[in-house]
């Protein structure tokens, strides 16, 4: 390596700055990206398919999704740059695919940030109506607007306290629903019920949905496959935070390996656990999913707590979801910034919009950003609240999008390693079981994306209900041949990838650390005082030479 002078070694080839710490990395990987879905909407696939279609269907797209992981992985531990797995796309396959990539996951994204605040109306509604009215519910929502602005628009240490405290609260409020699932269902409840897999049997583990028998049962997996897909999510959000985090090339290697255990555990056992507390077939249950309620009183835990008469628990889980998705909608705000700003780097969105603070912070990206929360002032008024509805309803696919470029990034990032002579072994991260896992998750990602508004053309054709299911499926598309046309760009031969790019940068960077890299749970135990290194942690020079 040539020698690099003091002040020459930089975090990264632009204005972001590492300073996300280990602890504050693994916590947004385990919990980031957990909002209402896992405990709220989940109830909805419950009361459609029953507790095994659901097990089935969330294992199954745990296991897909899992691939993705397999696949990001390897990219973004080489090359942790500032957009990541969009900025991939386009360096590597064609840059009208990185910017359809881009804008597609800033709409996902930004218009998920409405919908998360809406969430925690209907969540908080639960101690009262009144906070549904239109005076407390704009307090609200301006109270959590102006705490999303103050995360985001300080530097990205304060990003990353916020998640750690917000998702350590997920973590507690799995595990306390996972207890409370184990502890019932061996008979510690008011009724001394140990009820265990009841509401499994009698045919009622795999229900109907939509139509009779065999066909039915199918469609009501199909329900719980297509809830899981807008729940199970996070190897795209790891690979934003990568272009912020110190010594990138073990701490995210480290919880891209952790979402593996997060799936495990929390998707396919939170779907597991939900099926076991709560009877898909009770009426009143039925009768709030049916309703389209939104709020905790619809979650089937808190039912569940209802029908065994326990008291106060309902509470304290509800406070907790509400943290939970408080968290979800700051961390969309912070990846709809970072990837704005990806998108200004490569020409792809207007270039003011790369500027950045001294403290690393996108400022007109931020600007930009803070506009898509206030659209969450749409549910104040009872006759608007179907279209903010309908507005979050189109971005449904956008995550399945996210992770079909994701396959095709990495297919073409494979055959360029091997037209190019690059061992991959030697890379900080190899992905198993490639280039096979990726195309199996290519194949099911597509399946999944073309059928998932299936519903739209039963009982007559709905362009309503087709456009709400398919409009992202259908405008990615023009937005791709758009800048095709454009910019004429080309679709990149695998001898002409750059596989250096930002390595060199990086690697200078990760050479300055002088310690060895410290553990997650020693870095926990030091925020109590104890076990500090002496100087600090990750410790640099400011130099580094032969």
């Amino acid at each position: 390596m040539p020698d690099v002078q003091e002040g020459e070694v930089s975090d990264n080839a632009d204005g972001l700055q590492r300073h996300l710490a280990n602890r504050q990395i693994q916590l947004i990987a385990i919990g980031g990206s957990i909002g209402t879905a896992l405990f709220v909407s989940i109830g909805g696939a419950l009361e459609e398919g029953g507790p095994g279609s659901l097990f089935i269907a969330y294992t199954f797209y745990a296991c897909v999704v899992a691939l993705v992981n397999n696949c990001v992985a390897e990219m973004t531990v080489a090359f942790p740059v500032s957009g990541g797995f969009i900025r991939l796309a386009g360096h590597w396959v064609d840059d009208a695919l990185g910017f359809m990539a881009g804008w597609n996951f800033f709409l996902y994204e930004a218009l998920l940030i409405p919908f998360e605040i809406t969430a925690f109306i209907a969540v908080a509604e639960y101690w009262g109506e009144s906070v549904t009215n239109p005076g407390p519910q704009a307090g609200v929502i301006i109270g959590i607007i102006i705490c999303y602005a103050l995360i985001n628009i300080l530097a990205v240490k304060a990003y990353g306290e916020a998640e750690f405290w917000l998702s350590g609260g997920k973590v507690l409020l799995i595990f306390l629903l996972f207890s409370f699932t184990f502890v019932t269902m061996v008979g510690g409840n008011p009724q001394n019920d140990a009820y265990g897999f009841r509401y499994w049997e009698h045919g009622a583990a795999f229900k109907a949905f939509r139509s009779a028998g065999g066909l039915g049962k199918f469609q009501g997996w199909l329900a719980g496959l297509y809830s899981a897909s807008f729940t199970i999510v996070g190897p795209e959000y790891i690979s934003m935070v990568a272009a912020e985090a110190r010594r990138p090339r073990i701490y995210i290697k480290t919880a891209f390996k952790t979402v593996y255990v997060r799936f495990g555990i929390f998707f396919i056992g939170g779907a597991l656990a939900v099926g076991i507390v709560c009877d898909s077939n009770w009426p009143d249950f039925i009768a709030r999913i049916q309703s389209g309620a939104s709020s905790a009183a619809a979650s089937p835990y808190v039912i569940a707590m209802q029908h065994m008469g326990i008291k106060g628990l309902p509470d304290l889980v509800n406070a907790l979801m509400l943290t939970s998705i408080f968290s979800a909608g700051n961390t969309y705000t912070y990846c709809a910034v970072r990837n704005l700003y990806g998108l200004a780097l490569e020409g792809r969105a207007p270039r003011f919009l790369a500027y950045t603070t001294r403290r690393g912070v996108p400022l007109f990206c931020f600007l930009v950003v803070m506009v898509f929360p206030f659209l969450s002032f749409l549910s104040v008024s009872k006759g608007s609240e179907q279209a903010l509805v309908w507005l979050i309803n189109i971005t449904t696919a956008g995550g399945i999008i996210d992770y079909i470029v994701i396959t095709i990034t990495y297919i073409r990032f494979y055959k360029a390693c091997q037209v190019q002579g690059l061992d991959r072994r030697t890379l900080p991260y190899t992905g198993w079981f490639q280039p096979y896992s990726a195309w199996i998750a290519l194949f099911f990602e597509v399946i999944i994306v073309i059928t998932f508004g299936y519903s739209s053309f039963l009982g007559g054709f709905s362009v309503t209900t087709f456009f709400t299911y398919y409009i992202l499926v259908i405008l990615d598309p023009i937005l791709f041949i758009f800048w095709k046309v454009f910019k004429r760009t080309k679709w990149i031969k695998p001898e002409e990838v750059d596989l250096v790019w930002e390595r060199p940068t990086i690697d200078a960077y990760e050479a300055t650390f002088i310690d060895k890299p410290i553990g997650f749970w020693r870095e926990l135990i030091q925020l109590f005082g104890l076990w500090k290194q002496p100087g600090g942690n990750d410790k640099r020079v400011a130099s580094i030479s032969n």
